[in-house]
This record gives C-alpha cells, sequence and structure tokens, in this order.
C-alpha cells in the first residue's frame, strides 16, 4: 500500500474514532440493551441521524458540537395559556449565538 493510501487510511480512521467519541460525549448516545432487530435498528438509526445532523452544524458553524450546545442551551422560548390567551415568549439572543443560528437553516415552528 503507498505511504500517501495509509496515511489517507488512518486520517479516514480518526474521523471515525472522533464520531464515536462525539456521539458518546457530545450527544450522549449509550449502548441500549435491545433484544430485538427493530429495536436495534431503531436506535442505531436514531444514533447516526444524530450524528449526521451534529456534523452538519459543526460544518456550517465552523465549531465544535459541544460548543454549540453549551452556548444554545440557554435559550429557551415559554408559550403561556391563560383564560384562552396564548402567549409565547422568546429569548433574548446574543450576538454570538444569533450568529451560530443564522448559519442553521431555519424552519417554521408549529408547536
Amino acid at each position: 500500500m503507498p505511504a500517501a493510501e495509509v496515511i489517507g487510511s488512518y486520517h479516514d480512521l480518526w474521523r471515525v474514532e472522533q464520531s464515536f467519541r462525539m456521539s458518546k460525549t457530545d450527544l450522549r448516545a449509550r449502548p441500549m440493551f435491545h433484544h430485538t432487530r427493530d429495536a436495534i435498528e431503531a436506535h442505531l438509526t436514531v444514533v447516526f441521524t444524530a450524528l449526521a445532523v451534529a456534523r452538519e452544524v459543526q460544518n456550517r458553524t465552523g465549531l465544535a458540537i459541544g460548543n454549540v450546545i453549551r452556548q444554545l442551551r440557554p435559550l429557551r422560548s415559554a408559550t403561556v395559556a391563560i383564560n384562552g390567551a396564548t402567549q409565547t415568549f422568546h429569548p433574548a439572543v446574543p450576538a454570538a449565538q444569533r450568529a451560530i443560528l443564522d448559519a442553521l437553516p431555519q424552519a417554521e415552528v408549529t408547536h
């Protein structure tokens, strides 16, 4: 195997290992002891989907996913319903967190 191919394979291995570390730490994905094929496939689907979303967030923002999570976690909105009147209160978003949100595509929230 040529040296360049060995180095390329090593870099690919490093990415796989980084993905597993990310899934265990930042995404808090832990082993689950499922016994049916459907449950196992569902668990793997959720974990790999979370990993793909995390990678896309990192690519779009240029920040590590743990950093994004730490910065965005405090941002919460609240919806209050009293006597048939509903009011939604959105968080004040500081400039640094606004830059992260602006880097991500926005979807219409319906709930």
